[in-house]
């Protein structure tokens, strides 16, 4: 457990109701929220930060948007539940614009991301046995060595890091792991005909932004449709303009077959995840054979119509593009020994701290904290640098100061 030293009595407060009435399942920064506008977080010392975590990229639109709240509001005081029992009056409208949004016939609405994993294993699964004839329960699906895509049991079964599976098992079959970006193994791999789909974040975040080599997803994309293996790609944290473009499989104009997307869906609102998918492999589930009690609901279909169009209306990707190529240049800049290596896409980008000091990248953030910017590490030795879409190239260099500044921290 990393110490720290709380000086704000109110700071004491609020995290000491935490320790004692919350379960123990993060580790967070001794700070505390109370406010967010646009690239900015207020403590409730009324201290002002740069938010360079986003919620792990669900707020890639900047803290309560005007218009995202402002289509909140309206619909949180019309209808916010019917349930998939009856229809409502906005799904319609969301599936229709969704799909005409990123080119699917059929979109399954599901509320947070690791929902829209599960839906997606489903999803594929049912395909292979009714359509592409995999004899029942021997459907295998690739995934990939330092994965996150969530920590449902069934997802845990897959992954490779050793806290997200001690003490939970039994684990569920029907997973095979290879490396991620290795083209020889997936290849591999799909020369038996009991694999049904390819897992695969584009970038793999929670490992530490982990870039794959140009060319990688468009391979593993022809590979799997010379295999008639689906695609599925987990954009819930690359997508909706993180890495530059609206989704990071854009970069290499790979469309994948089954696409998962949550997070900044709703700007960072409410939980809203979703699925697309063609009729072919969509319309395989039936009426009662899948769905969510909030899944599709008013209130976060009407918010992630806005959020979408805010994306584009505000050109966030362009923004991401421009302003990731700067961050990383200027990274460069400051030649610090204690950064081993830094790498991203857009306004998704990482650095990894090499120190004698293991918890060197944790005294790192507390004093990014310190200096006013918000930062969390991964894997102790990793820090995500990924502020909201809306961040300015004037706002992008002050934050590059402080980063200089706090690094000294190390020295």
């Amino acid at each position: 457990m990393h110490t720290a030293i709380i000086n704000s009595d109110k700071t004491q407060h609020f995290t000491e109701l935490e320790e004692r009435y919350n379960a123990h399942n993060y580790e967070s920064l001794p700070v505390v929220l109370t406010k967010g506008k646009g690239v900015h977080v207020w403590d409730v010392d009324g201290k002002k930060y740069y938010d360079f975590l986003s919620a792990y990229s669900a707020v890639n639109q900047g803290h309560c948007h005007p218009k995202i709240i402002e289509t909140l509001i309206e619909q949180s005081q019309k209808l916010t539940l019917s349930s998939r029992a009856f229809y409502n009056d906005a799904l319609g409208e969301y599936a229709e614009f969704i799909t005409k949004y990123f080119g699917y016939d059929k979109v399954l609405p599901m509320n947070t991301g690791v929902e829209a994993v599960e839906t997606a294993i489903k999803l594929c699964r049912k395909w292979a046995y009714e359509v592409k004839g995999i004899a029942e329960n021997k459907a295998r699906i690739i995934v990939c060595a330092n994965n996150f895509h969530g920590r449902t049991t069934g997802i845990i079964s897959f992954s490779t890091d050793p806290s997200a599976k001690k003490n939970y098992g039994p684990f569920a079959t029907g997973f095979e792991i290879i490396p991620f970006n290795d083209l020889n193994a997936l290849a591999k791999t799909l020369t038996d005909k009991n694999v049904a789909g390819f897992l695969v974040e584009p970038i793999q975040g929670e490992a530490g932004v982990i870039v794959p080599d140009d060319g990688y997803i468009a391979k593993a994309k022809q590979y799997c449709a010379d295999a008639n293996v689906l695609f599925i790609a987990d954009e819930i944290q690359t997508g909706l303009c993180r890495t530059g473009k609206m989704l990071c499989c854009d970069h290499e104009n790979v469309r994948p077959d089954i696409l998962i997307l949550g997070k900044a869906l709703s700007g960072g609102t409410l939980p809203v995840s979703a699925v697309l998918a063609d009729d072919e492999i969509m319309l395989t589930i039936k009426p009662g054979e899948h769905g969510s009690t909030y899944g599709g609901n008013p209130l976060a279909s009407k918010v992630a119509i806005t959020a979408l169009k805010v994306l584009q209306e505000e050109n966030m990707a362009e923004n991401s593009e421009a302003l990731g190529n700067i961050f990383r240049q200027e990274l460069q800049k400051i030649k610090s020994s204690h950064i081993t290596e830094i790498r991203g896409k857009g306004l998704f980008n990482a650095i990894e701290i090499k120190h004698t000091d293991k918890d060197a990248a944790w005294k790192l953030c507390l004093e990014l904290k310190e200096n006013g910017l918000l930062a969390k590490p991964t894997h102790s030795d990793k820090i995500r640098f990924a502020p909201p879409l809306i961040i300015t190239k004037e706002q992008l260099m002050e934050c590059m100061g402080i980063i200089e500044k706090s690094l000294k921290v190390l020295d």
